[in-house]
């Protein structure tokens, strides 16, 4: 294993999460280092991640940094089996960028590349903003969320019909055996 003196910061994070075990995503709930601390690391609103105030651009990297990302009650953080270091995220750290109908399932794609099919396990859920716009949000994992991107709401909203709910009818769509409410049915203000 690499130590955190070794490599501090940024680099130390990327050399322990190349070694991550196996294919896949590694067991960052299962891991609780001893050091933790912070880096200046910042995911924006729009999907970007800036380190020190500058764009991580290599895709990789950032593919890379999601996979050991994880939300706790104090925070996000990036997790290795030697050390946890805090991040900032400004809304939610992943963007759903598309959706596919796959039988009675919607399968997402978001920006670092996760493959989610929205059921009980991996809800949709709908914030409305003090503007009144919506903000809708799919569970990827462990608490982590992703925004789902203006196109890719529009494209559910195409997909969703209406139904009597106890809070009146609203709008909403079926994957995985479960309905999500989107918002209000425009009948409903007719």
């Amino acid at each position: 294993m690499v130590s955190t003196t070794d490599k501090p910061g940024l680099d130390g994070v990327v050399a322990a999460a190349k070694q991550a075990p196996g294919r896949g995503l590694p067991p960052v709930h299962l891991w609780n280092p001893a050091y933790s601390g912070e880096i200046d690391i910042v995911i924006k609103r729009d999907g970007r991640w800036l380190h020190e105030g500058a764009m991580i651009g290599r895709e990789a990297m950032v593919r890379l940094f999601s996979t050991i990302l994880r939300k706790d009650p104090d925070g996000y953080w990036l997790v290795t089996p030697v050390e946890k270091l805090r991040i900032s995220v400004e809304d939610a750290p992943f963007i759903a960028v598309r959706v596919d109908r796959d039988g009675d399932k919607l399968r997402f794609l978001t920006n670092v590349g996760d493959e989610v099919v929205a059921d009980a396990d991996h809800p949709i859920r709908v914030e409305v903003s003090a503007d009144g716009e919506p903000r809708p949000y799919l569970c990827v994992r462990g608490g982590l969320e992703a925004l789902i991107s203006r196109a890719v709401f529009y494209e559910l909203v195409e997909m969703a019909e209406d139904r009597d709910t106890p809070e009146g009818r609203r709008l909403g769509i079926e994957s995985g055996g479960v309905w999500f409410a989107l918002g209000p049915s425009e009948a409903a203000d007719a």
